[in-house]
């Protein structure tokens, strides 16, 4: 039985929430205020985590910070409607997902279905093989990943959006084309989402995140991780594109 938490000051939610998720064997926990969901996301082992962001005590943005200082355990915001600036925010903390308010429940409970099937282990006669493009090497199985040997912590979303590079180097990738690869479901997402997870990946696997010779944007297209794996550097310099995309940097700065 999947452990979800529910951190969110909106007891008839959560009761909803846990009466759809019982017949998909979701344990559903409900805490009421930041501090305590803090504490509980923190000290227990959960397979996903519901965060709204108005919480009293502790805002859920400092929840979630707590958080990822100790887990990388999947993440879903609940965001206030029209709240572009708490959407950013909450993605570059290490959020994987997001729902503005008001929504239907159904919507979160597909949302959190989705994410699951995203980390959820194989068994071991399916589990794919480790990916290595230069010299990065990725374990799905283990969801490891080391770059010139060194171990790299990397949320689940930021994770798996690596592994979408990982599969087509070399390859020009949309946003379009990576969200439906992350989500798995082509609905209508916040389209600049994805360019904050680039953001939080690049920082993560590049030298130099401002000037990327991994994970380059290609202007007016989407991105792509350099054949080489851009570990010598000769992926070339990203800057200009960067800067030639209004889209990114105002999505991602």
């Amino acid at each position: 039985m999947a452990r979800l938490l529910l951190i969110d000051d909106d007891v008839r939610l959560g009761q909803l929430i846990e009466r759809l998720l019982k017949p998909e064997s979701f344990q559903v926990e409900l805490v009421t205020d930041g501090v305590q969901g803090a504490s509980r996301a923190t000290e227990e082992v959960w397979d996903i985590v519901v965060l709204d962001v108005m919480l009293p005590g502790m805002d859920g943005f400092e929840v979630l910070r707590k958080i990822r200082d100790v887990s990388r355990v999947p993440v879903i915001m609940l965001t206030a409607k029209g709240a572009e600036e708490d959407r950013i925010v909450g993605l570059e903390l290490g959020a994987d997902d997001y729902l503005p308010k008001p929504f239907n429940p159904r919507e979160l409970v597909a949302r959190i279905k989705a994410v699951m099937r995203r980390t959820e282990a194989l068994p071991a006669s399916s589990r794919p093989s480790t990916l290595g493009v230069g010299d990065i090497l990725l374990d799905p199985a283990r969801r490891e990943v080391h770059i010139a040997g060194e171990s790299v912590n990397l949320t689940t979303t930021e994770f798996d959006l690596l592994r979408c590079f990982m599969r087509y180097p070399g390859q020009v990738l949309s946003r379009d084309a990576l969200m439906d690869m992350l989500r798995g479901v082509g609905y209508a997402a916040y389209d600049r989402s994805i360019d904050v997870h680039v953001k939080n990946l690049r920082a993560k696997v590049e030298d130099n995140p401002r000037n990327p010779k991994r994970i380059k944007t290609v202007w007016g297209t989407g991105y792509m991780l350099a054949a080489d794996g851009g570990g010598d550097g000769s992926g070339g310099d990203d800057s200009a594109n960067e800067a030639e995309d209004p889209g990114e940097d105002t999505a991602a700065e």
